[in-house]
């Protein structure tokens, strides 16, 4: 199954820094269909703003996801902010002792932020939010680590779990945030969360998995 140094995972975080910069006018554009617009310029600034911060610096894995989660939750706004920041130092609380990060470990860092997530919204899977990209990524890692699988190959379930998550929502009306309001007019676009969360999910396993073969 293997594993990666949690102290080489500085160019996972420059990977999802680089897939949020250059999605950033597609999320605007997913978001402005039914919610304010802005996705995609606040997640782009949090990101580039931990980019600037730290693309000099040594970092690891898990250092980095907690100062890009206080980035994202201090300095971002809107409410992006809040869940990204959580999902984030959930994710580091729960890696930061960790030399090397197994596939168990990294279920475990996922299921972590989802927790912390679900700890501060009520929302769930079937609500149309970032919850029903990020429940089955984390699910496909847990099994995998389960099953006793290859890492590389379950970065590629959890990838395939985090796309087939962010297409649900397209069918679903929204429950939460200002698109909620609209009601059934809400179906038939994709949520913003949820594709900006299947982005850095793929960005975060395709980072792993150069790691990984490296």
């Amino acid at each position: 199954m293997g594993g990666f140094k949690n102290a080489d995972g500085k160019p996972v975080l420059l990977r999802m820094v680089k897939e949020i910069q250059d999605n950033k006018a597609y999320l605007g554009e997913v978001d402005g269909l039914i919610g304010d617009g802005d996705h995609g310029m606040n997640m782009n600034k949090g990101f580039t703003v931990f980019e600037t911060r730290f693309k000099d610096e040594d970092i690891s894995f898990t250092d980095g996801l907690d100062e890009l989660g206080m980035i994202l939750l201090n300095e971002i706004g809107g409410s992006m902010g809040p869940i990204y920041g959580t999902i984030f130092m959930d994710m580091a609380e729960a890696g930061a002792e960790l030399e090397e990060i197994s596939l168990e470990d990294f279920g475990g860092m996922l299921t972590a932020g989802l927790d912390g997530l679900c700890g501060i919204v009520e929302a769930k899977v079937g609500d149309k939010t970032l919850v029903d990209t990020l429940s089955p990524a984390a699910k496909a890692v847990g099994d995998g680590a389960k099953a006793g699988e290859d890492f590389a190959g379950t970065l590629d379930k959890m990838k395939e779990a985090a796309r087939a998550g962010r297409d649900s929502t397209k069918d679903m009306t929204a429950k939460y945030g200002r698109s909620s309001r609209l009601g059934e007019r809400s179906r038939g676009v994709l949520d913003a969360g949820a594709t900006s969360c299947c982005i850095i999910l793929e960005a975060m396993a395709d980072g792993i998995k150069e790691i990984l073969n490296g």
